[in-house]
């Protein structure tokens, strides 16, 4: 009897030991949440270190605001002058990467991201694209955006314009554009969307896709009557809250770290007072408190052009959808028409739906005086017969062309891209001049080519 309670009582323990160690249901894990200290309403992709300058009053309101904005460059601008020391080259990107970090500090942006475009003097987009590996640099800029996920972007205009036309200006604005239109295709740079597969994992990222809601842009365009009343305009005049100084100053201010790119005008401005600030800020050439004019690019989400940046911004970011193939381009018998970076803008604007962006009637640059011009020119021979293109040039007083223009023979199916090079007229003027490409055949004219020209006394190569 003794035996079989201590049996039963042995029973009883173990039993209960065993449930003791039996494994437990884990609590449910928490879905791992994206680093709220990078997230963004607003992201501004630029080329260069001082290209804030464009829109840094208003990013100053945005901030007053209690929006939050980050920043991307996508070259160190090395390629410039150096007006405080001797460095060159990748130290000087260096410096001004420096400048550029105590001059967002400065404005209250705290996440400024730098990427490894090389700085490229040129007014070719397509220079720019290929010198900053274009692939390479998208696939870097996409993960910025999903992973800082912004409601809007901000940045340079991508087209041609008289005026600096910064290659690099108008390549950041394409790489914002396809970044804007890629960031939410889950199919887009998948590995930045895999799910890691150990803790110390370097390859699989973890992102999400995100989908921004709408673009702006601004424009170092000369002459700004293409660009008004093409987006909202944000008044600099006022007074900032946090700071009591108007915005206009808030950006002055920023500005003032650029010193190795303009020493000489920073100083001038450290040795003035503040109402000698206020009149040169009203003057035409400096034009610190004009408003800053932002262009509209497209939004996902209601709202209307000239409106607020935010109108119709929605809590959630919107499901990606992906843009409808654009029709393409139909040629028939012979033709000619504008190459380069104009017949590539043809091609880049319909491809992401940008129909609306203000562009030049009539193709333009500016170049220096005393150089060479290139006019890029496309023939087709879109016939079942071959031909033969004849051009000529009709050019105003002191151009000339660099060598006589030869006869074009085309087999059907040819497409023939040339280069006119035009010795241009050793005067600068303010005056723009139009040049004008006829291709015949057969005695029959079969297209006209326009570009009109700006000379002036320096800049950036075509």
């Amino acid at each position: 009897m003794i035996i079989r309670r201590v049996l039963a009582l042995l029973l009883i323990l173990s039993l209960r030991v065993a449930a003791q160690k039996a494994p437990q249901a884990e609590s449910p894990r928490p879905a791992p949440k994206a680093d709220d200290r990078m997230k963004a309403d607003v992201l501004l992709i630029v080329a260069h270190p001082d290209d804030e300058t464009g829109v840094s009053g208003y990013l100053a309101q945005l901030l007053d605001q209690g929006k939050r904005v980050a920043a991307v460059y996508l070259t160190h601008g090395e390629a410039g002058h150096n007006n405080m020391g001797r460095e060159r080259g990748a130290s000087l990107g260096a410096v001004r990467e420096m400048e550029l970090r105590h001059a967002m500090t400065q404005l209250g942006i705290q996440n400024v991201w730098f990427l490894e475009g090389k700085d490229t003097p040129s007014q070719d987009v397509l220079q720019s694209l290929a010198n900053w590996r274009h692939g390479t640099n998208l696939e870097d800029v996409v993960r910025l955006v999903r992973l800082t996920r912004p409601d809007v972007i901000i940045s340079w205009l991508p087209g041609i314009f008289i005026g600096e036309n910064h290659g690099d200006h108008q390549a950041s604005g394409v790489v914002a554009v396809e970044a804007f239109d890629s960031a939410g295709d889950p199919a887009v740079f998948p590995a930045q969307l895999a799910q890691p597969r150990k803790i110390n994992e370097t390859l699989l990222e973890g992102l999400q896709p995100w989908q921004p809601q709408k673009i702006y842009f601004f424009s170092d365009a000369s002459d700004d009557k293409l660009i008004k009343g093409k987006g909202p305009q944000y008044p600099t005049t006022a007074i900032s809250p946090s700071r009591h100084i108007p915005y206009w100053r808030v950006s002055m201010d920023v500005f003032r770290f650029h010193l190795t790119q303009y020493r000489t005008y920073i100083e001038k401005l450290q040795s003035l007072n503040d109402e000698q600030l206020e009149k040169l800020a009203g003057a035409d050439q400096d034009s610190w408190a004009t408003p800053v004019e932002l262009i509209f690019g497209k939004s996902l989400v209601q709202g209307t052009p000239t409106g607020d940046v935010f109108e119709g911004i929605q809590p959630q970011a919107p499901p990606f959808d992906r843009l409808p193939s654009p029709n393409p381009r139909t040629h028939k018998g012979l033709s000619m028409e504008i190459g380069g970076p104009w017949y590539f803008y043809e091609d880049f604007w319909a491809a992401h739906d940008l129909i609306d962006l203000p562009k030049a009637g009539v193709p333009e640059i500016a170049v220096a005086a005393g150089t060479i011009l290139q006019l890029p020119v496309i023939l087709r021979d879109d016939d079942k017969e071959p031909a033969e293109l004849i051009l000529s040039m009709t050019l105003p007083e002191g151009w000339a062309l660099k060598s006589p223009l030869p006869h074009y023979k085309l087999s059907p199916g040819d497409v023939f891209p040339i280069e006119i090079e035009l010795n241009t007229p050793a005067k600068k003027s303010d005056q723009i001049t139009e040049l004008s490409c006829r291709a015949e055949a057969a005695g029959h004219e079969i297209g006209v080519v326009k570009l009109r020209v700006r000379l002036g006394s320096g800049g950036l190569p075509q």
